[in-house]
């Protein structure tokens, strides 16, 4: 039997691209725009502490669902409550033990930004409620484990939207850790796929699989280059892929101003890709990227900074301002054989963590 060494992976907080500003999470049909954001389980049995504080675990090596369902409800009510009282307050520490990679970047990233703008909390704060919950449950061996959680928001980002659900994925990385969330995108229900399931649980993707036309671990590599370069590559056509290229390219060079991109896979820790076997054989991923967003102006003038932004700013804005983004997937991946359009963004969420003035 192996040992596991125990271990913790590492408003309005989401922007918009163009505007710079906070706002809402977006639909998978239209470009990416932010949103605002925002126990035990039966996987194992402690048998020995070690001398060197490495826990053994009874079944780690046993296919084991992450959570029951009354679990897998209890992180999603801990996790809206906790939301919600770091929305009203504006303060990140009443979230900070629920979220994590991504979404978690994000999200303390806005409140803290908004703590600066909006000191006193948020006076337009409207408690968010998540319901009719689908828990889909993938059953694996060791940590971490995870679920993806498929629900009902009581406030549509999209006026006129129609109905859409929220799709947050929890993460778990050991025994004595709590559950927190790591993804959240927005879709329509119509664009939720069906899940492959075994025994009456979903089945897992592993990272480095050849049974699809992209292995999870390289989606990231794979996007990063497209957006960098253009080249053809996996990625279908869409909002996300050659229409964001397109609007980067319009916005590259504005009279007075000139922006560059730089894009980054973040794929580490709770950034790791997380996957799902679907009916058709196919799979739906989850994955992160990084980028930075360069803005120079022209000699004599300053890039304007939005409140929100200035809020995370270090250094001071003499002609250049870096914003850095944190972008948060999910995609629909074609079976293994597939020769185009392999892989296809489903929806985007993104928003400013960090900015540099020079």
């Amino acid at each position: 039997m192996r040992r596991l060494t125990l271990r913790r992976a590492p408003g309005r907080p989401l922007e918009r691209l163009s505007a710079g500003r906070s706002t809402r999470p977006t639909r998978a049909a239209r470009p990416a725009r932010p949103v605002r954001l925002l126990a035990a389980t039966a996987a194992a049995t402690v048998l020995a502490l070690t001398a060197s504080g490495c826990v053994t675990v009874h079944g780690e090596l046993a296919l084991m669902p992450p959570a029951t369902r009354s679990e897998a409800a209890q992180a999603l009510a801990d996790f809206t409550a906790a939301y919600n009282s770091a929305d009203k307050a504006h303060d990140p520490a009443l979230a900070a033990g629920r979220v994590t990679g991504p979404l978690g970047e994000i999200n303390q990233a806005g409140l803290r930004a908004r703590a600066v703008t909006s000191p006193g909390g948020n006076a337009n704060h409207r408690p968010l409620e998540l319901s009719d919950a689908r828990f889909v449950l993938p059953r694996k061996a060791g940590w971490p484990r995870w679920f993806l959680a498929d629900t009902d928001p009581n406030m549509d980002t999209d006026e006129g939207a129609g109905d859409q659900r929220w799709l947050v994925v929890f993460v778990r990385n050991g025994p004595q850790q709590l559950w927190e969330a790591a993804h959240l995108v927005i879709m329509s229900p119509s664009q939720v796929p069906e899940f492959a399931e075994e025994d009456g649980f979903a089945v897992p993707v592993a990272a480095d699989t050849d049974t699809l036309a992209v292995a999870p671990a390289d989606l990231g590599k794979d996007y990063v280059s497209y957006l960098q370069d253009g080249q053809p590559g996996p990625y279908a056509a869409g909002p996300h892929t050659t229409q964001l290229r397109e609007q980067r390219q319009k916005g590259a060079k504005r009279p007075g101003l000139a922006t560059q991109y730089l894009d980054r896979v973040a794929d580490q820790g709770d950034f790791a890709p997380l996957g799902l076997r679907t009916k058709d054989g196919g799979a739906f991923v989850f994955f992160a990227t990084r980028f930075f967003e360069r803005q120079t102006a022209a000699p004599g003038y300053r890039p304007k900074v939005d409140p929100d932004i200035k809020a995370l700013l270090t250094g001071e804005v003499k002609n250049t301002v870096t914003k850095e983004w944190v972008s948060n997937q999910v995609v629909l991946v074609k079976p293994a054989g597939t020769d185009r359009d392999g892989v296809t963004i489903k929806a985007r969420l993104q928003g400013v963590v960090g900015a540099q003035g020079s």
